[in-house]
């Protein structure tokens, strides 16, 4: 099971949404409210926004600052090992992956953070399928599954609003430690801001695309995105074991 994107000192606190969506994601974090971010209206196609250079895609009109690409930052890639519950309590997956932040200014004092899951790989573990509880299905015959060994791609985006004040440039994950190990988006934030402003960073968009080829699959793709996304679609479940 994840961790709350929760932690001491600065702490990062992520209220859960009451959409009714699920929310499991490829990190060690959990997610919160939906709230709009003027950067959602630049997104277009999902799949080429998880993986595409966010540099110029989100520089404003603005003086580029020292160290900045047209008014962005970019940090990483951090290649980070993990599983991800699905829509369930047990981890489905395990699955590695490069992660990407890219840092854009509000000119309010706050900071939107887009983070991407680039070039990720998944290996099933037999149980229960991700997208099985998730509210769409609606299923209440046999319980979905997906058997072990399976292998796949996937790739994402979080965009995360409401960061406070920098404090650091450092190109590691963690900025206190000067380490990219363990990293996660708890650690980029809370070691390179020093608040969350107003009250709480907030992921509120989010969007991530599982694939999977024939293997003995029923369903071989499943979308886990908040409901201005597209909501949850699909499955990587396996032929009934009865």
């Amino acid at each position: 099971m994840r961790r709350h994107f929760l932690v001491p000192l600065t702490v990062v606190a992520l209220a859960f949404a009451t959409s009714g969506t699920a929310f499991a994601f490829p990190s060690d974090d959990q997610p919160g409210a939906v709230v709009s971010s003027p950067i959602s209206g630049l997104i277009g196609d999902d799949d080429v926004f998880s993986t595409a250079d966010l540099t110029v895609l989100l520089a404003g009109p603005v003086t580029p600052m020292a160290g900045t690409s047209n008014g962005t930052q970019h940090y990483g890639p951090y290649t980070t090992p993990d599983s991800d519950s699905g829509c369930g309590f047990e981890p489905w997956n395990s699955e590695v992956f490069d992660r990407h932040f890219t840092v854009k200014s509000n000119h309010d004092g706050t900071y939107t953070v887009v983070e991407q899951f680039k070039n990720g790989s998944f290996t099933t573990i037999e149980g229960m399928s991700p997208g099985e509880l998730c509210p769409e299905k609606n299923e209440t015959a046999s319980v979905a599954f997906v058997d072990g060994g399976v292998v796949g791609s996937m790739h994402g985006y979080f965009i995360i609003s409401n960061v406070g004040k920098q404090t650091s440039t450092s190109p590691f994950c963690d900025a206190d430690l000067m380490t990219n190990a363990g990293c996660n988006t708890t650690k980029f934030i809370n070691t390179h801001f020093d608040a969350c402003y107003p009250l709480a960073c907030q992921v509120g968009t989010f969007f991530f695309h599982y694939a999977a080829g024939d293997q003995g699959l029923v369903e071989h793709e499943w979308k886990n995105a908040s409901p201005d996304r597209g909501g949850n679609n699909g499955d990587i479940s396996s032929d009934d074991p009865d």
